[in-house]
């Protein structure tokens, strides 16, 4: 996914109550940029890092500019993370609509925010003729405490475990659920579920797996011109496996 306005370089000032995040400009003027991951980006608020932001397409809009991108790290361990949480949608989007993830190739329609279950909306539904529907639940990861491993929640999680509740329910309906994990870093090579940060969602991913529920983690590439998706990151501890 290529960005539609060439993002501008910057250095964190600070993030504050949650969505906002001051940036220092080339310039030395300071904007205020709107941060859409709500989450505790735990590792990615280091003030002075280098940053990107990107110009907002509403000229009526309060806050200008969209913080996208972070530098973190030192030397030969310099990263990208790409902190926008509606990106890994998008890019997803495009990646099965070019049949670039195998484990989820050969369906014959996609469909995006359909309703399911108990008040809640599946990312993707995937159908065709012959084969289970197959539901797709899109998260988010940015977080790293240990070099070269991705996990997630960064954060307790009741939505997010509200989602894999649902995807049990859709495989014990006869259908097939596919948690599809993405990475939001170039510096990740190993998956696993902070087990430690919410209880409660790995125990529900534990039920969701033994159920059939299935789960696949796939990296990113990152630069300040486009994001797309990139390989298959293996995945630790009690994690099923997604296949075709």
């Amino acid at each position: 996914m290529k960005f539609a306005s060439p993002l501008i370089e910057g250095r964190l000032v600070s993030r504050y109550k949650r969505f906002f995040a001051d940036i220092e400009l080339a310039d030395g003027s300071i904007v205020t940029a709107h941060c859409a991951n709500t989450g505790s980006m735990a590792g990615l608020k280091d003030a002075g890092n280098r940053v990107w932001i990107e110009p907002a397409d509403n000229p009526k809009r309060k806050l200008k500019y969209d913080w996208r991108i972070i530098e973190i790290g030192q030397g030969a361990e310099k990263a990208l993370v790409g902190v926008h949480t509606a990106w890994p949608n998008k890019i997803v989007e495009e990646a099965l609509n070019n049949q670039h993830i195998p484990e989820l190739a050969g369906y014959g329609s996609l469909r995006r925010e359909v309703k399911y279950g108990e008040n809640s909306r599946i990312d993707f539904l995937l159908e065709s003729a012959g084969r289970r529907p197959c539901y797709i639940e899109v998260k988010s990861i940015t977080f790293s405490r240990t070099q070269g491993l991705a996990e997630f929640p960064d954060s307790p999680s009741v939505r997010a475990t509200k989602h894999v509740g649902e995807l049990t329910n859709m495989v014990t309906s006869g259908a097939r659920a596919v948690m599809l994990y993405v990475v939001q870093r170039d510096d990740c090579d190993r998956f696993s579920i902070a087990a430690d940060v919410d209880p409660k969602y790995q125990a529900a991913i534990t039920t969701a797996h033994k159920a059939g529920v299935e789960s696949l983690c796939y990296a990113c590439t990152l630069s300040p011109e486009e994001i797309t998706i990139s390989h298959k990151i293996t995945t630790l501890g009690a994690i099923k496996i997604a296949h075709k």
